[in-house]
C-alpha cells in the first residue's frame, strides 16, 4: 500500500515501514561511526521502541555489542492497516542485530502489568541467566496499577494557581496564548501514580527477588527538568511532581541494590520532539527557540546522540558516574547552557506567527516530528508501495 501521513492534533495515525527502518539504520549507523565503551553485556530495556528508549537499545547493542532484551507496548500491522512506529522501529532493530550476530528479543504487551513482569523473568532466566543493565524508559498516559487493579490517568497541569503563556500549533505555525486550570490534589495523585517512580521499583524487586540481576548492575530512568519558562506547566507542574518520585525512587532502588553493588540513577535530558512532548503546552515553542539557537552553535542531538554521549562520557567511562547534587546524572547540559537560555529568554517575548519562523526552526520541529512516524525521512520513496505486515524476528509468543 501507498501509505502518507495523516495528523490530527500530536497525533499521526498512520507510520510507514520503510521510514522508521531508515531511522533505525540511521541510528545504527552513527553509533557504529563513535568511539564506544564496552560497558553493558546484557540489557533489559523496558519502553524499548521508541525515542530514549529505542536509542538505549541502539546503543548497548552495538556500541557495547550486548544481548538485548525489550519490553513494548505497540500496535501490529493489520492488512491495509500498518502498525504503530514502535513495532516498525523494533523489528527493524531485531532485523540489524540479528544480522550483526547479536542477540535480541522482545515482549510486547503492557509493561505496567504482573504477568509481562513475570514474562520477562523467564525469558532472561531462560536466554541470558541475568542482565547488568536495565533502562526504564516507559511514556503512557495511563497505568493499571496491577496490586489494585486501580487505572490512573496523568494531566498536564500546573500546581497552586493556573497558567497561561504562549504556545504554538506546530503544523500551522500559529502562536496563541494558552490557560490551564490547576490540578487538584486527585490529579497530582495520578499523575504521579502513572509517571512517578513505582513501577521502576516493582520492576526492580521482582528482577531482583528472581535473581536475574547480575553483580554491579546498573539501572537508570530518564527525566527532565528544563527552563523557567516551561517550570509551571512541566517542572512545578503534576509531571514535576512525578519526577520528583522518579527521583527519589532512584534512591531507594540504590539502598535495596547495595547488596549486590548495584546502582540506580536518573538521567536528565535535553528537550527532544517526542509524541509526549508535543502534547505539552508551551513546550512546542520552546523546541522551536531552542532548535535554532542549538542547530547554530553545533550542539544540537537527537535521541541516539543524546544516548550515546551518555553512555561514552557518563555511564561507562569505567570511572565514578558524575552526578549533580541531587544525584543525578546531567546531559542537558548544552540545552541548560546559561547563554542559550538567555537567548531564549530574550526571544521568547519576540515570538509570534509572523516572526517565529525566523525566530525559531518550527520546519524542524516539524520534520522531526515526522521522522517519529516514519515520514520525511531522507532517502524514502513515499509513492512506493510498501509491505504494511512486517514481523518482528524476536518476539516472544
Amino acid at each position: 500500500m501507498i501509505i502518507e501521513p495523516r495528523i490530527r492534533g500530536f497525533i499521526c495515525l498512520t507510520t510507514h515501514p520503510k521510514g522508521c527502518e531508515q531511522n533505525v539504520i540511521n541510528q545504527i549507523n552513527y553509533v557504529k561511526s563513535k568511539n564506544n565503551p564496552s560497558g553493558t553485556k546484557k540489557a533489559l530495556i523496558i519502553g524499548a521502541s521508541t525515542g530514549f528508549g529505542l536509542s538505549s537499545r541502539i546503543t548497548s547493542a552495538f556500541g557495547s555489542g550486548a544481548a538485548t532484551v525489550g519490553v513494548y507496548f505497540e500496535k501490529p500491522p493489520a492488512p491495509g492497516k500498518p502498525a504503530s512506529a514502535g513495532w516498525y522501529n523494533t523489528a527493524a532493530f531485531e532485523t540489524q542485530a540479528h544480522e550483526a550476530g547479536l542477540y535480541a528479543k522482545s515482549i510486547n504487551g503492557d509493561a505496567f502489568s504482573d504477568e509481562i513482569k513475570q514474562k520477562t523473568i523467564d525469558l532472561i532466566k531462560a536466554d541470558l541467566g541475568q542482565v547488568d543493565l536495565v533502562i526504564y524508559s516507559l511514556a503512557s498516559p495511563r497505568r493499571t496499577n496491577p496490586k489494585t487493579g486501580i487505572t490512573h490517568t496523568s494531566v498536564l497541569k500546573p500546581i497552586g494557581e493556573s497558567f497561561t503563556n504562549k504556545t504554538v500549533d506546530f503544523h500551522t505555525g500559529v502562536v496563541s496564548e494558552i490557560s490551564i486550570n490547576q490540578a487538584t490534589d486527585e490529579e497530582i495523585a495520578n499523575t504521579v501514580a502513572v509517571m512517578g517512580g513505582e513501577d521502576w521499583q516493582f520492576w526492580i524487586n521482582d528482577l531482583k527477588a528472581a535473581g536475574v540481576l547480575a553483580d554491579g548492575a546498573l539501572t537508570i530512568a530518564y527525566s527532565y527538568i528544563g527552563p523557567s519558562v516551561t517550570e509551571k506547566v512541566y517542572r512545578k507542574g503534576t509531571i514535576g511532581r512525578a519526577k520528583d518520585h522518579l527521583e527519589a525512587t532512584a534512591k531507594q532502588i540504590s539502598e535495596q541494590l547495595k547488596d549486590i553493588n548495584g546502582k540506580a540513577l536518573v538521567s536528565v535530558n535535553k528537550a527532544l520532539v517526542t509524541q509526549a512532548s508535543s502534547a505539552i503546552p508551551v513546550i512546542p515553542l520552546y523546541i522551536s527557540l531552542l532548535y535554532k539557537i542549538m542547530k547554530a552553535e553545533g550542539t544540537q542531538e537527537g535521541c541516539i546522540e543524546q544516548i550515546q554521549r551518555l553512555f561514552e562520557q557518563r555511564l561507562l567511562t569505567g570511572g565514578t558516574i558524575p552526578t549533580d547534587a541531587e544525584g543525578r546524572v546531567r546531559v542537558d547540559d548544552w540545552e541548560m547552557n546559561p547563554e542559550v537560555q538567555a537567548q531564549i529568554a530574550k526571544l521568547w517575548p519576540q515570538a509570534t506567527t509572523e516572526t517565529l519562523p525566523d525566530l525559531g526552526d518550527l520546519k524542524g520541529y516539524r520534520t522531526d516530528f515526522l521522522n517519529l512516524f516514519g515520514f520525511d525521512v531522507p532517502g524514502i520513496n513515499y509513492q512506493e508501495d510498501v509491505n504494511e505486515m512486517v514481523e518482528i524476528p524476536g518476539l516472544v509468543g
